[in-house]
């Protein structure tokens, strides 16, 4: 038996220089019981990501710019696009880890940074060092709950978010600026837009319950009033459109804590009578 035949098989490195002086990515997944090694990314669900990662940029810059209703409408673009590259990776089969990181990093920029430099641009750069400290509270903020996040996909219930999703915390500041964008708060105001943006931040890092809609079957069947209702709230959205927006972020944010505190405030009546 030859010397050559006891040694090991030795694996092929990972090459990442492609035709490109860029290089290329190669992603090893697990197909089968087997570890399978993959060049390149995932087009499609991608395109989607960049899109929404331009969106939350283009609202930094018009922010800059003193165009605040392109900016505030530009992050809910960026809302829209978000919502789409995952859904369009599960219909498509082309999830990746890659695709994963990606999304978190556009997310960071368009709901983390975005939103802040926005509002910052807008009232809280009067505020001096409290408009400073607000916003980057929110930045922080807004880090911590995609990293946390990150490390809890397959442990937390998908039904729920952990805290305040960043998307839904980045809609609260953008409709705030959306509503008011033709005109500055002044004092007391400029606090009022540093109080909701700082609250905002520590909701998104909160351990509050929201949920996820994810459980939610659009299939079945809804009483034909339902419809109705469905009618009218699009109407309304119709005619008071930044208002509307504005008014269902606000709730969604507030949902969580008002449920718990009826919770612990009823259920803990509750237990209180049933001792006596």
């Amino acid at each position: 038996m030859n010397q050559q035949d006891n040694e090991p098989a030795k694996q092929d490195p990972v090459d990442n220089e492609g035709p490109l002086p860029f290089g290329d990515l190669v992603e090893e997944v697990s197909e089968g019981g087997k570890k399978v090694r993959h060049r390149g990314v995932y087009l499609l669900p991608n395109l989607f990501t960049t899109g929404a990662l331009f969106a939350g940029f283009y609202a930094i810059v018009s922010a800059m710019n003193g165009n605040f209703t392109h900016a505030a409408i530009a992050i809910f673009v960026s809302m829209l696009l978000d919502g789409m590259d995952g859904r369009v990776a599960r219909m498509t089969n082309t999830q990746s880890a890659f695709g994963e990181q990606y999304d978190s990093l556009a997310d960071m920029v368009s709901f983390g940074v975005a939103p802040a430099l926005v509002v910052f641009s807008w009232v809280l750069q009067d505020l001096g060092r409290w408009g400073w400290a607000a916003a980057f509270i929110y930045v922080a903020c807004a880090a911590l709950r995609l990293a946390r996040f990150n490390t809890q996909i397959g442990v937390v219930d998908k039904k729920y978010f952990v805290g305040l999703a960043s998307p839904a915390a980045a809609s609260v500041i953008a409709a705030m600026v959306w509503v008011w964008s033709s005109s500055v708060p002044g004092s007391p105001w400029g606090v009022v837009v540093a109080v909701v943006t700082a609250l905002t931040g520590l909701l998104m890092v909160s351990n509050f319950h929201y949920t996820s809609f994810k459980s939610m079957d659009f299939r079945g069947r809804v009483p034909f009033a339902f419809m109705l209702l469905v009618v009218l709230v699009f109407a309304s959205l119709i005619i008071y459109q930044e208002q509307g927006v504005l008014a269902i972020a606000i709730l969604y944010a507030l949902s969580a804590p008002a449920i718990k505190g009826f919770k612990v405030l009823f259920g803990g009546s509750k237990k209180a009578g049933s001792t006596e």
